[in-house]
């Protein structure tokens, strides 16, 4: 599967697809899998196997983002569905992402599947098939990830200036440990007012915009810090850091902070609906905010 072509991200585009046909690339049992790729998965159901498309509206596990699930069918026979599980940019090919997931299953309100064999591959090279996601799920990590950022805005805002060597680092948009870290001491005390700003961010409904940059337009906006570089201090190349074109994918939450990403988000920060700030974590000379988001999102 090294020799398969780049998987066009097709969410970096136009994060709002729940739906889309394609032709089926590759499709292999788990257990052929190069180890490196193997070890991508936890615990992968028997009988597992693993697709690759020319393209993808699957968000691969990612930039602290959770994989999007979903199921596949046949564009000749739409009974015949392949439930995706898990998507991952492969550890010996990284600009293609593999669909882990396993057949038969019954996706809700469709009539059941045709049967299959257990061992029988649900589809060949070749088949024209339909990508669609688990929307109401995508929704949720769009929401807790463009929360994220507002929540790394709000801290940025407030302590910039008050803490020495301040800086961001790294975040988590996982449901269950969803989190900004930061460089430098945290004060509890600080937790009401990076509310109180998280809430101002949400309140002013700030649009979330995607541009695609290079070095140049990090430089011109004064950003140069923000141009992604890996743990010696060297820039990764956009290609390898899915980028296209030789330019970055970047977010710009409007009238507060721009962050090279790429996730998927809501359209304007009062989408993420009500964000609370948990609590706030100090150790080895850093701080970790974490929140969390309403498991449903304020009505427009």
């Amino acid at each position: 599967m090294t020799n398969s072509p780049p998987t066009d991200l097709l969410f970096h585009h136009n994060s709002t697809l729940t739906t889309h046909p394609t032709t089926v690339l590759t499709i292999v049992p788990f257990s052929s899998l190069p180890s490196p790729d193997q070890s991508l998965f936890k615990s992968p159901p028997t009988n597992a196997y693993v697709l690759t498309f020319p393209s993808t509206i699957f968000h691969p596990q990612g930039g602290g983002q959770p994989s999007d699930e979903g199921h596949i069918s046949l564009t000749s026979s739409p009974s015949t569905t392949f439930s995706v599980i898990s998507a991952r940019h492969s550890a010996t090919n990284p600009s293609q992402v593999l669909h882990l997931g396993h057949s038969p299953s019954s996706p809700p309100n469709n009539p059941p599947i045709a049967k299959l064999s257990p061992s029988e591959p649900p589809f060949s090279p070749g088949d024209k098939v339909t990508q669609q996601i688990n929307a109401q799920l995508r929704e949720y990590y769009s929401r807790l990830h463009t929360a994220g950022h507002v929540l790394g805005s709000a801290v940025r805002h407030l302590l910039e200036s008050q803490i020495e060597n301040f800086d961001e680092l790294k975040a988590s948009h996982f449901p269950d440990s969803a989190a900004c870290e930061f460089r430098g001491l945290i004060e509890g005390k600080w937790k009401g007012p990076i509310q109180e700003k998280v809430d101002e961010f949400l309140a002013a409904k700030m649009p979330v915009e995607i541009d695609w940059w290079d070095e140049s337009d990090f430089q011109r906006e004064g950003l140069e810090r923000l141009i992604p570089r890996d743990e010696d201090g060297n820039i990764v190349k956009p290609e390898t850091n899915g980028g296209r074109g030789g330019k970055w994918r970047v977010v710009r939450i409007v009238g507060a902070e721009v962050y090279p990403c790429g996730g998927t988000h809501v359209e304007r920060t009062d989408l993420c609906g009500e964000v609370n700030v948990r609590k706030i974590g100090r150790s080895k000379g850093c701080s970790r905010v974490s929140y969390s988001v309403a498991a449903a999102a304020a009505s427009e």
